[in-house]
C-alpha cells in the first residue's frame, strides 16, 4: 500500500496526531489530553514528563496501531518558546515553560543577547534557559517541547532549523551562541541537536520510518491553511490565538511580528495575541451550568443569540498581552453590562474579542482584508467563527481539517520522507470546510463596539 506519514502536535492542552496519505486525506486520529498550569497570572506550565514525553509516545502509538500501511515519516510540531530540563534517559525532570511565562523575562539590568534580524524571534527563550540551569544545574539536557517528544518517539533530541530561528541569541547563523552558553553554564551538547527544516534527522528505532526535526506548529498550520492571496488573514484558533496577514510585499510595522510567507512573493505580518481559547474557554466557564451555543458542524440559528445591540465589550487580557503591546500587566474586563443582559450576551462579547483582536491586527498592517482563514480546534465552535466574522465584517472560512500543526507536520514528514520535493505542493492540502458569512444586523452592531474596545484598550 501507499505509504502514509504522522504529524504530532504537541498543544497547550493535549497532543493530537494525525496519519495522512499522499491526497491529504486523513486515515487516521488520536488525541491525549493534558493539563495546563497557571500558578499565576503570568505564569504558564506543563507538567513537561506528561504532555511533552508521555503524551506524544501515547499519541504516536495510537495513530499507528491499526494502520494497514506503512509509516514512511514523522514530524513533531510545538509551540514556541518552551523548555524544561531533562534526565539522562531525555525524561524531563522539572516543569515545561510555556510562551510570555514571566520566568523568562530578564532579570535586573540584563538584556537579551543580540539576535538575528529577525523579528520573529522569541527573547524569552534566553530566560527560559537561565532558569532552567537555576532549577536543574548539571542537567543533561536543557530541551525544548519538540527536542523532549523527538526524543521520546526516536531517542534523538532534534528540532529544525525553523524552530531555533525562534530563539533569539541562543542560536543565530548555523550555531548555537557559544559565548552567551559559557555565561550561562551549559555546553552545546547540553542543548538539541540541530536539523534543517524538512529534511530527515534519521529513523525511528527498529523501523524504516523517518523522522525530521520538531519544529514550529503555526508554521505547519501555514503551510497547509491556503491563506495565500493579499489580504487573506490566517487565524489559528488554538489556545493562543496566532493571527497572520498575507501581504504582496516585505513591510515592517511596530509591534508586529514579519516573516516570510512559504509561498514565494508574499510575506506575513502579525503575531500571536492571547485572546484565544484560553481566554474564550476561561469566559465560558464563568456560564458553567448555562446553555451555550457548542459545535455544530454547520450554520444554525442559535450561533447569533440576543439582541445585537446589546452585547457588553470583553478586554481579553487575561494574562497580559503579547502581539501587539508586549506587555504581561494587562488584565481582562468587560465594559457596557447593563441588567438586559444575559449569559448569551457575555459569551458573544468573549468570541467578538477575538475578531476584534484580528481587526486590529489588520489595521495596523494596513492591509485590506479579504477574508479570514480558521484553523484549530476553535474552528468546531459555530458560534465563535460566527463572532469573528461578524466582528471583522469578512467571511470566515474554517479549514475542513482544524487539527491544522498536525496536519502541516504530516507533509513535513513526506519531505523528510523523499515523498515530496517542494514545500509549495503542501498547498494541495488546503481545503475549506465550510464558510461563514458575517451577518448584516450583528456586522454593524460589532462596528459600535469595535470603536468602543478601541478607545478603551492600551495606548489610547
Amino acid at each position: 500500500m501507499a505509504p502514509v506519514t504522522v504529524g504530532v502536535d504537541i498543544g497547550t492542552t493535549s497532543v493530537k496526531a494525525l496519519a495522512v496519505d499522499a491526497a491529504g486525506t486523513v486515515v487516521a486520529t488520536a488525541r491525549v489530553p493534558h493539563r495546563i498550569f497557571t500558578p499565576a497570572a503570568d505564569m504558564l506550565e506543563h507538567d513537561a514528563r506528561r504532555a511533552w514525553h508521555v503524551g506524544p509516545r501515547r499519541a504516536y502509538s495510537a495513530v499507528t496501531v491499526n494502520l494497514s500501511a506503512p509509516v514512511a515519516g514523522v514530524t513533531v510540531a510545538s509551540m514556541v518558546p518552551s523548555l524544561t530540563a531533562v534526565d539522562r534517559r531525555g525524561i524531563p525532570v522539572i516543569p515545561g515553560l510555556l510562551y510570555g511565562d514571566v520566568r523568562g523575562r530578564p532579570v535586573g539590568d540584563r538584556v537579551p543577547a543580540e539576535t538575528p534580524a529577525f523579528s520573529g524571534a522569541m527573547p524569552d527563550a534566553e530566560g527560559f534557559l537561565r532558569w532552567a540551569v537555576g532549577e536543574a544545574p548539571g542537567a543533561a539536557g536543557y530541551w525544548p517541547c519538540q527536542a523532549v517528544a523527538t526524543h521520546a518517539l526516536t531517542g534523538v533530541p532534534a528540532v529544525d532549523s525553523a524552530m531555533v530561528a525562534s530563539l533569539g541569541g541562543l542560536h543565530a547563523w548555523g550555531a548555537w551562541n557559544t559565548t552567551l552558553l559559557d555565561e550561562v553554564g551549559v555546553g552545546s551538547d547540553q542543548l538539541p541537536v540541530v536539523v534543517p527544516m524538512c529534511e530527515p534527522g534519521g529513523c525511528v528505532p527498529g523501523s524504516d520510518t523517518v523522522f525530521t526535526g520538531g519544529t514550529i506548529d503555526a508554521l505547519c498550520d501555514q503551510v497547509v491553511a491556503g491563506a495565500t492571496e493579499p489580504g487573506d488573514v490566517l487565524a489559528i484558533f488554538g489556545a493562543t490565538l496566532v493571527i497572520w496577514v498575507v501581504t504582496d510585499r516585505w513591510v515592517e510595522v511596530p509591534d508586529l511580528i514579519s516573516v516570510p510567507h512559504t509561498v514565494p512573493g508574499r510575506f506575513l505580518m502579525g503575531g500571536p495575541s492571547n485572546a484565544g481559547a484560553l481566554f474564550v474557554d476561561w469566559a465560558r466557564r464563568l456560564l458553567r451550568g448555562v446553555p451555550l451555543p457548542g459545535p455544530s458542524g454547520r450554520a444554525a440559528p442559535e450561533v447569533r443569540a440576543g439582541d445585537p445591540g446589546r452585547i457588553p465589550v470583553w478586554l481579553p487580557y487575561l494574562r497580559g498581552e503579547r502581539t501587539p503591546f508586549n506587555n504581561p500587566m494587562l488584565r481582562a474586563s468587560v465594559h457596557g453590562l447593563d441588567i438586559t443582559q444575559g449569559p448569551e450576551a457575555i459569551g458573544r462579547a468573549a468570541y467578538e474579542a477575538s475578531g476584534f483582536v484580528i481587526r486590529r491586527m489588520l489595521e495596523r498592517a494596513g492591509v485590506p482584508g479579504r477574508r479570514v482563514v480558521a484553523s484549530g480546534g476553535g474552528t468546531k465552535v459555530e458560534a465563535w467563527m460566527a463572532g469573528v466574522a461578524d466582528a471583522t465584517g469578512l467571511p470566515v472560512d474554517a479549514v475542513a481539517v482544524p487539527e491544522g500543526a498536525a496536519y502541516g507536520a504530516a507533509f513535513f514528514a513526506r519531505m523528510g520522507a523523499g515523498l515530496e520535493t517542494s514545500l509549495d505542493d503542501a498547498g494541495r492540502w488546503a481545503r475549506v470546510g465550510r464558510r461563514i458569512e458575517p451577518d448584516p444586523a450583528w456586522a454593524r452592531a460589532a462596528d459600535e463596539r469595535y470603536r468602543r474596545f478601541a478607545e478603551l484598550g492600551p495606548g489610547t
